[in-house]
């Protein structure tokens, strides 16, 4: 039998010398097989690029699988999440016909207790596989915890709660991500001038993912050497007369080179800059939406550092894809490529 043909189960039994139940048992990685008759048919079946019939496989067992994903609503503040929406929808198109059926489920990014309601709602169905994004880490961690008592397996995207039994986690490494943040300041302030990081996020508990970033960013001035100031401002109300006047008394007599903003949000920011005519301040801020690529493309708006949302959703629902329907091993951690998008390049980006 010649390398490229196409063999099945049957075929690789009796290549083996075994049993299709005894083939079957390694394709599934149960149990009962020696360790010697388990190499002689996995041999075979890298030799032979055996694919199973998987398309088959699901339609005998009749068994519907439920994947449910948890994420923040799209909203009139920032549109971010239709790209993981829209990863989600285009993994939930390529699997259904596997016999799996999904429930989409919202929160509020400004409210905590929506995602506290959403998931306990989640919690009382029959459900196989969890994507959701960790937005509130102590509630995540309840979540994953009823999670993992009902061994159902759960994946996150955007940011991370390190020590959980995640199946994995498909997003940005935060740490890297500040620290290439910090390398773009680099290129714009001297010795002795100022920077200024912005955290804009109504609730504490949903800071990990800033904070993280915050982190790597004054991580590479420390390791550097470079001698800059380094500024913070905590903005804790989201509307933009209460950014506009945080902004007028961190900004009033203070010369700062540079800001950087640690999530979507600093298209208030270049609002503000715009508006008060201000254009000796660099902005630096992540995430490739219409409100700052509208700030993007006219200067105001220096560099947008993106990580493909709509890549992590659809790579975390392929996950417990992998997991449940193909009994595949998936990778703990995934991460995304750290993405510099400028004026000149934002024509030829895809989120």
């Amino acid at each position: 039998m010649k390398g490229e043909e196409i063999i099945g189960v049957k075929q690789i039994a009796q290549m083996a010398g075994v049993s299709i139940a005894t083939v079957d048992r390694v394709l599934n990685n149960r149990i009962g097989v020696s360790e010697t008759t388990k190499k002689k048919i996995n041999d075979i079946v890298k030799k032979y690029n055996y694919q199973p019939n998987i398309l088959a496989k699901r339609l005998a067992s009749r068994r519907l699988l439920k994947f449910v994903t948890l994420i923040p609503a799209v909203s009139e503040e920032t549109d971010y999440w239709q790209a993981p929406l829209n990863g989600i929808e285009q993994a939930e198109a390529e699997v259904k016909p596997f016999g799996i059926s999904f429930d989409k489920y919202y929160f509020d990014l400004n409210d905590k207790q929506t995602f506290i309601t959403q998931y306990n709602k989640i919690l009382k169905k029959n459900v196989d596989g969890i994507l959701f994004a960790p937005s509130f880490v102590e509630d995540a961690k309840n979540f994953a915890a009823e999670c993992e008592k009902r061994k159902i397996p759960y994946v996150f995207i955007n940011s991370d709660v390190p020590g959980l039994n995640n199946l994995c986690y498909v997003g940005p490494e935060l740490f890297s991500s500040g620290y290439t943040g910090a390398h773009l300041v680099n290129y714009i302030v001297k010795d002795g001038e100022k920077a200024l990081i912005i955290n804009i996020s109504k609730i504490p508990d949903s800071l990990y993912h800033l904070e993280e970033k915050e982190k790597g960013f004054r991580k590479f001035f420390k390791k550097e050497g470079k001698k800059i100031e380094i500024e913070k401002l905590e903005i804790r109300e989201t509307d933009y007369l209460s950014i506009r006047k945080a902004l007028t008394g961190a900004l009033k007599n203070n010369d700062i080179k540079v800001i950087f903003v640690t999530n979507s949000r600093e298209f208030y920011v270049a609002q503000y800059l715009k508006e008060k005519k201000i254009k000796n301040i660099a902005l630096i801020g992540y995430d490739f939406i219409e409100k700052n690529l509208s700030y993007l493309e006219t200067g105001v708006i220096d560099f947008l550092i993106c990580q493909k949302p709509k890549a992590q959703a659809y790579r975390g629902v392929m996950a417990l894809y992998d997991k449940l329907v193909k009994n595949e091993e998936v990778t703990k951690t995934h991460y995304m490529s750290i993405d510099i998008i400028t004026k000149e390049n934002c024509k030829f980006y895809k989120n």
